[in-house]
């Protein structure tokens, strides 16, 4: 006879600290999400090859990484070297993001070109932009000149075979001379180079609808972050399926958006290890959200 603890052994879940429930099992999930490396960024460091491992162990089949640099690589290795060890685990890494200050604040493209040439050799197809820094976001012309260098950097993506994306917090719908710096990039950059990655605990935390987004931009969205937020204290995270965030009515207009990628990211952990959480929020996504 099948015990409750064979039978979870078997299905690998075990050795990722996760217990979940058999009827979430017999649930048909169409992809497993990605997950944002960030949410990791205090053991990576440590141990790459190890929390890589950990993460396909969790029920990842893509990552998206943050704080490459020419210098130091992808903690400690190069984008050859990374790209391996992610093949080694049956990963692949879709997009990245990358800091962009350089190109953003002085006008120069030289990490720029560093983030493209590491974004092909690891077999990206998304530049993604995290955030940009609000000294060149003071006034509604700022906007304007931003969203110009985002069609730029976007030109030199498609050059090389790839695409731009860009990544939201909340601050981009504070109003300033009549306007926002979110509706200014839809507005002045090119649909088709310049791609957005939502990420919905912003979005919502911001006051903002995601699903109006959706229908007043349609095709717009090519990557999401899913990230819940906490019922009690709202400004941290959650995983996912705990928190306040309808997921399944947002997610429900996926095609509406566009969307191709959906990415976890969790910023902090409330009394869980980070690889029970990363672990227990995929089965979710899997399961239940069926993305």
């Amino acid at each position: 006879m099948t015990t409750r603890r064979k039978f979870l052994t078997q299905a690998g879940l075990l050795s990722a600290g996760l217990m979940i429930a058999p009827r979430l099992l017999s649930a048909k999930g169409t992809k497993v999400a990605g997950l944002q490396l960030y949410s990791l960024r205090d053991q990576l460091p440590k141990d790459v090859k190890g929390v890589i491992a950990k993460v396909a162990a969790a029920g990842y089949k893509e990552v998206e990484t943050f704080g490459y640099s020419k210098q130091g690589g992808f903690w400690g290795l190069d984008a050859k070297s990374f790209s391996s060890l992610l093949k080694d685990h049956g990963l692949t890494t879709p997009s990245g993001h990358f800091g962009m200050d350089e190109y953003f604040v002085h006008g120069k493209t030289t990490e720029l070109e560093s983030y493209i040439e590491a974004a092909n050799a690891t077999g990206m197809t998304y530049v993604v932009v995290p955030s940009i820094n609000g000294e060149v976001l003071k006034s509604a012309e700022q906007f304007k000149e931003v969203a110009a260098k985002l069609n730029k950097a976007a030109e030199l993506c498609k050059k090389s075979g790839l695409q731009l994306g860009y990544h939201n917090h909340n601050f981009e719908w504070k109003p300033i001379d009549g306007t926002t710096f979110y509706d200014t990039i839809l507005k002045e950059t090119d649909p088709k180079l310049v791609h957005m990655e939502m990420d919905i605990f912003w979005v919502v935390r911001a006051g903002q609808d995601p699903v109006k987004l959706f229908r007043e931009h349609p095709g717009r969205f090519a990557l999401c972050h899913i990230k819940d937020r906490d019922k009690k204290q709202t400004d941290l995270n959650t995983e996912i399926g705990k928190g306040s965030i309808d997921f399944k009515g947002i997610l429900s207009h996926a095609k509406l958006a566009g969307l191709k990628h959906f990415i976890v990211e969790q910023e902090n952990y409330i009394n869980i290890d980070p690889f029970v959480s990363i672990a227990e929020s995929a089965a979710y996504v899997k399961n239940v959200l069926h993305v």
